[in-house]
């Protein structure tokens, strides 16, 4: 399948011991270092967009690409979402899976495709789920790109008001409203510096609705209560000792930019990028300088894993 970009990939799956089946898209020379993206909440990999996956191929990385659970052609769990009221009120169900969970999906990928060790790029909810990766399998981790993500501490990274109110429109039950609802809520958070081109977000978000294999409302509550499940995971931040860049933007109304200063100060040497007009979104112009930082840092992990400084 041909992505905007040049990308092209197929949907391949992984069925893990879990019982869960991950879609999973494989970029670029198998023999380079492997990069593993990981998506944000109700996203599915393509919202990384074809451009993305292609500079980094071109510059001789091994790039695959995860539907998380509960998005995309990965599997949607039978457990009933929580309610309004309970994600508001932050009281996830007692069926609800974590971040470890959907960290341990991702590892599962790795273990399907032979990959023992990996650069981990992870945005929104998908960085704390390479976090997650990162303190929990070490071993497995050259290095950690965290991006506009957050600790899960409550004083930090916090939406602001006007997007909490977004939030909580009803959920979108067509193709046309799903369309129309990311417009709109990716028009609120893309940042001042970067407007959104209409179009290609109208086919990202529709190209979304037609690959979910479920329901996407469903879906994203439950991935809602899987990081209120996970809770404040400052202590396990601090664990990390992969090479960790942070890059956020100054600008984003989803996780304030609080949310990327603390996960520096919790992860012991990480390196911060601060992209001035940068909201919760990567753009078209920001492709090339976000995946120039990303592989820049990933260049600079020898194969032991320990950062190299370079002048």
């Amino acid at each position: 399948m041909s992505e905007p970009g040049g990308a092209q990939s197929t949907d391949q799956y992984a069925a893990l011991p879990s019982g869960i089946r991950i879609c999973y898209r494989d970029f670029g020379d198998k023999a380079g270092p492997a990069i593993l993206l990981l998506a944000g909440m109700g996203e599915d990999l393509t919202f990384w967009t074809g451009s993305f996956f292609g500079s980094l191929a071109a510059r001789g990385f091994r790039v695959v690409a995860i539907d998380n659970r509960d998005a995309g052609q990965s599997t949607f769990v039978t457990a009933p979402p929580p309610t309004l009221w309970r994600q508001i009120a932050a009281r996830p169900r007692g069926d609800a899976y974590t971040l470890a969970d959907m960290a341990q999906d991702a590892v599962g990928v790795l273990d399907c495709l032979g990959i023992s060790r990996v650069h981990l790029v992870g945005r929104s909810m998908g960085g704390m789920i390479a976090q997650t990766v990162a303190a929990a399998a070490p071993e497995r981790v050259l290095s950690l790109t965290s991006v506009y993500s957050t600790t899960g501490a409550k004083k930090v990274g916090r939406p602001a008001l006007s997007t909490i109110r977004l939030l909580a429109a009803p959920p979108a039950r067509t193709r046309t409203a799903a369309v129309r609802a990311h417009l709109r809520l990716t028009r609120h958070i893309a940042g001042t510096g970067y407007p959104i081109d209409d179009a290609a977000e109208a086919a990202i978000a529709a190209h979304g609705w037609d690959r979910s294999a479920g329901d996407p409302a469903a879906g994203v509550a439950r991935q809602i209560q899987a990081i209120q499940r996970s809770g404040d995971r400052t202590a396990q931040l601090r664990t990390i000792t992969a090479p960790t860049l942070v890059i956020n933007g100054d600008r984003d109304l989803l996780v304030d930019p609080s949310g990327g200063e603390a996960t520096v100060k919790a992860i012991r040497s990480a390196q911060h990028v601060v992209i001035p007009g940068m909201g919760h979104h990567i753009p078209e112009a920001l492709v090339g300088p976000v995946t120039q930082y990303v592989s820049q840092h990933a260049d600079r992990v020898g194969e032991g894993g320990n950062h190299v400084r370079i002048s």
